[in-house]
This record gives structure tokens, sequence and C-alpha cells, in this order.
């Protein structure tokens, strides 16, 4: 027996070693070194030169620095409430029992298949200020849309509205927890005279928190690693920089400046910042999120 428990240990270990090995590769041994470059003046082409705390020290100095971070934090403070608002509104609305409910549900959730760079380059067409088909829409309708892309006040907003056509994976989460709330509670509260809004604001909301808290960690994550759509729309932060992303940013330094250590200092400052935000988000959690049998 003991001679079959080593075999199926080894047979275990042989069928576990790909996820291993590939753990050690592409997560552990980038993970490690990332924190040593941290420390060091290290440009990729030579080794590396310890420098000790000198990178976060020039951090603390970096006007671009703290242009991005704040840009970041615009951003995500817009996009996030914005983005599981409009996901949850659609969740509600393709939760009713209506006939060719699959189709609809369908139809909102394939935008957030497209990738990042189609995307990208179909809403600058849509949101061009000259050429765009968005402002003839609204003008239509009597409203002179603003250029988009070209007003440093406007350019922001316009990402956080192309990141409402992508809610559809957020959007199917909330309906998976819609489903999963509990008739009895609905048709009491119905017995008690409540209304539409109170039944959502007292009854559904609160048995899909565990949803909310998910995506909204989620949602802080994405946002505040925004990169893909503003790199391909906006090169170089325009308009005057009000695009300019931390992780725009991190990648210039890392490939374009070949800054390697000064771009893993932003990194780990960066990972900072979301295990913050998330560990405050799960203690807030504790008093407003309802889990079902506890």
């Amino acid at each position: 027996m003991k001679r079959i428990g080593r075999r199926e240990a080894w047979a275990g270990f042989i069928f576990a070693s790909p996820w291993a090995i590939g753990f050690l590769v592409f997560m552990a041994y980038p993970l490690i070194a990332s924190i040593y470059f941290s420390f060091c003046d290290y440009s990729v082409l030579k080794p590396p030169i310890w420098v000790g705390l000198d990178n976060y020290k020039a951090l603390l100095h970096d006007e671009l620095f703290w242009k991005t971070l704040k840009n970041t934090l615009i951003y995500a403070v817009i996009a996030l409430p914005a983005g599981m608002a409009t996901a949850i509104i659609l969740a509600m609305l393709l939760n009713t029992k209506v006939k060719g409910m699959a189709a609809y549900r369908t139809f909102f959730f394939i935008p957030s298949l497209v990738p990042q760079v189609s995307l990208a380059i179909l809403w600058m067409w849509v949101l061009n200020g000259e050429h765009g088909v968005l402002n003839p829409i609204l003008k239509t309708v009597g409203i002179t849309g603003p250029n988009w892309m070209g007003d440093p006040n406007w350019s922001k907003p316009s990402l956080v509205l192309m990141g409402m056509w992508g809610v559809g994976n957020a959007m199917l989460i909330y309906l998976a927890g819609l489903q999963d709330v509990p008739t009895q509670l609905i048709e009491a509260s119905e017995l008690d005279g409540a209304n539409s809004w109170q039944k959502t604001v007292n009854v559904t909301l609160p048995m899909i928190s565990p949803v909310i808290l998910f995506n909204l960690i989620m949602g802080i994550i994405g946002t505040l690693q925004v990169f893909t759509v503003p790199y391909i729309m906006f090169p170089n932060g325009a308009p005057e920089h009000s695009t300019y992303f931390y992780a725009v940013y991190l990648y210039d330094n890392a490939f374009r400046y070949h800054k390697m250590g000064y771009a893993s200092a932003m990194g780990w400052i960066m990972f900072l910042m979301i295990l913050v935000l998330t560990v405050c988000s799960l203690r807030m959690s504790e008093k407003h999120v309802h889990y079902q049998g506890t």
C-alpha cells in the first residue's frame, strides 16, 4: 500500500507539474524579480544596479506620476459607479419575464466580447468631433455635441461613456444574483404593501449585496489599471495629458524609456493602492453585505 501511495503521489505531482511550472516561471519569478528591480536602476539592456529607495523617492518629485495618478483616480471615481449602476439596471430589466428575453440578453452581452483594440477603433469613429456619428444624432434632438476626443473636459467622460458599452460581464453576474433572490421575500414585501422602489432597495439589493461587493472589487482593479483603450484612442495622453493614465505611464517607462526599475516601483505602488482599497471595501462590507444562511 505504501508503494501504491507513493506511485499515486508521484502521479499527482506529474499531472500538477504543468501548472506548477507555469506558476513559478510566469507568476512567481516575475513577481519576485519586480520587487528586486524596483530597488535598482535597470534599463533591461544592462545589468541592474542597486539604488535602494531612489526610484520611490524620484516618484515623489515626478509631476507626470502625480498627474497620471490624479487622472486615474478621477476616471475611477466616475467610471466605477456609472458602470455598476448601468449593469444593475440592465440586469433588473433583463430579469423580467418578457417574450424573447434570451435574445435581449444576448444582444446586451455581445458588446462585452468585442476585443479592446477593435472597440477603441470603433469608438474613435463614433466620438470624432467632426466626422463621428454621435454628434449628428445629438443634433437631431437639438443638442450640440462637444469635441469628445479633443476637449480635455470631455476626454474622460468619453471614456466613461465608452466603458458602459462593455458592462455585459458584470450585467451577467448581477443577473445570476437576481435569479437567486428568494421569491418568498418578494411576495412577502408585496403583501406588506411595498412598491417597486421599496422592494428593490429593501429586498433585492441587500440580497445581491455579495455580488455587488464582488463587482465592486473587480471594478476597482479594472479602473485603476485602465490601459488599452486610452493608449489607442489618446496617444501620449492627448489632449493636454488629460487621458494619460497610470498604467500607460508605467508602460512608457518600462518599454519606451527603458526604465524598468522605475516602472517596477510604480507597479508596486499600484499594487499597494489596490490592496488598501480592496481591504477597505471588505471591511465596509461587514455591515452592509448580507449572505444567505448567515
